[in-house]
C-alpha cells in the first residue's frame, strides 16, 4: 500500500499489514497463506530442527513516526507449530500528531503451539505509542509469548522526558479471558517512578506461558532468585522480577536497567519453559545472534 498523505497531516504515513496461516502438513508446518500490504512481510521460514517453523517478521523502515500503523495477524492451525520473532527492535520515533500503532491479533488452534517473541520496542523520547496484541487460545493449545520495553536511549542522551504509550495485552483461551490489562502513562507520570510503577528503571517487560503448573512455577521463581538482589548478591541491581500463575497462565514481570539484561533473563526462561510447554528443546532463532 501507498504512503497516505492527509490535506490536515502533509507528512507521509505508512499502513504496514501482514496476514499469515500456519498449517501443519506432512512435511512439518509451512505458510500456508501469506497477504501483506505495505512495508511489512516475511522471509522465508527457518527449520533448525527443532519441529517448528520460524518466521521472522521484516519491517524495513524499522520504526513507527507518527500516523504509521503496524498490523500482524497470524493463525496457527491444527496441530503446527511456529516461532514469530523479529530481526531488531521495533523503533517508535518522535511525534507531534497522530500516535503510531501496533496491532497483533494471534490465533492458536487445538493442538498447536506459538511462541510470540519479538525483540524490544524502544520508544524514543516525544513519541506517541499505541500497542494491541490479543492472543486466542483454543482448547489445548499451547503459547510461549513475551513483550518488552525499552524506554528512551540513554547512550544516546535520550532520557524519554516527553512521551506517551498506551498498551493493551488480552490473552483469552476458548472464549473466556485468562489475562486483560493495560498500561497508560505520560513521561511525567509519577508511576515511572513510584514504587508501585516502573521504579525509575528504563526498561520492563512480561513474559507469558500457557498451560503451566505450580511446579513450573517454582521453577521459574527459582531462576529469578538466582538473577536478583538478595543479601548474599546485593550488587545484583539489574533486575526486579516477580512471577505468577493465573489458572493456567504462567505471568513473569521484569523490570531492567538495560534491555540487555531483560533480554538475557528473558531468553534463560524460554530455555526453562520450552521442553515442559511446548516439548521442544531450546533452539534459538539464529537472528537472535546476528
Amino acid at each position: 500500500m501507498a504512503a497516505v498523505e492527509s490535506e490536515t497531516n502533509p507528512r507521509r504515513t505508512w499502513r504496514g499489514a501482514l496476514a499469515l496461516k500456519l498449517a501443519a502438513t506432512a512435511r512439518g508446518t509451512v505458510v500456508a497463506e501469506r497477504r501483506h500490504e505495505g512495508p511489512f512481510c516475511i522471509q522465508r521460514p527457518f527449520y533448525p530442527g527443532d519441529g517448528a517453523c520460524h518466521v521472522y517478521l521484516l519491517h524495513p523502515p524499522g520504526g513507527l513516526a507518527a500516523g504509521d500503523e503496524l498490523d500482524l495477524t497470524a493463525a496457527v492451525g491444527p496441530g503446527a507449530s511456529a516461532l514469530l520473532t523479529t530481526p531488531a527492535a521495533t523503533k517508535f520515533y518522535r511525534s507531534d500528531g497522530a500516535p503510531s500503532v501496533q496491532r497483533q491479533r494471534l490465533r492458536v488452534a487445538a493442538g498447536a503451539a506459538l511462541e510470540w517473541l519479538p525483540q524490544e520496542s524502544i520508544l524514543f523520547g516525544g513519541s506517541r505509542a499505541i500497542v494491541e496484541t490479543d492472543v486466542e487460545l483454543a482448547p489445548g493449545a499451547r503459547f510461549i509469548g513475551w513483550e518488552q520495553l525499552s524506554l528512551g536511549r540513554p547512550l544516546s542522551g535520550d532520557r524519554y522526558a516527553t512521551g506517551t504509550l498506551e498498551q493493551h495485552m488480552r490473552i483469552s483461551c476458548d472464549g473466556e479471558p485468562l489475562l486483560y490489562e493495560s498500561l497508560r502513562f505520560s513521561a511525567d507520570d509519577r508511576l515511572l517512578a513510584a514504587d508501585c510503577g516502573l521504579r525509575s528503571f528504563g526498561v520492563c517487560g512480561v513474559l507469558y506461558a500457557f498451560p503451566a503448573k505450580d511446579s513450573l512455577l517454582v521453577r521459574v521463581r527459582t531462576c529469578l532468585g538466582a538473577a536478583t538482589p538478595s543479601p548474599e548478591r546485593p550488587a545484583a541491581t539489574q533486575l526486579r522480577c516477580g512471577a505468577t500463575l493465573l489458572g493456567e497462565l504462567l505471568v513473569v514481570r521484569c523490570l531492567a536497567r538495560e534491555p540487555e539484561a531483560l533480554r538475557t533473563l528473558f531468553e534463560a526462561l524460554w530455555c526453562e519453559l520450552r521442553p515442559e510447554v511446548l516439548g521442544r528443546a531450546p533452539s534459538a532463532p539464529r537472528v537472535w545472534r546476528t
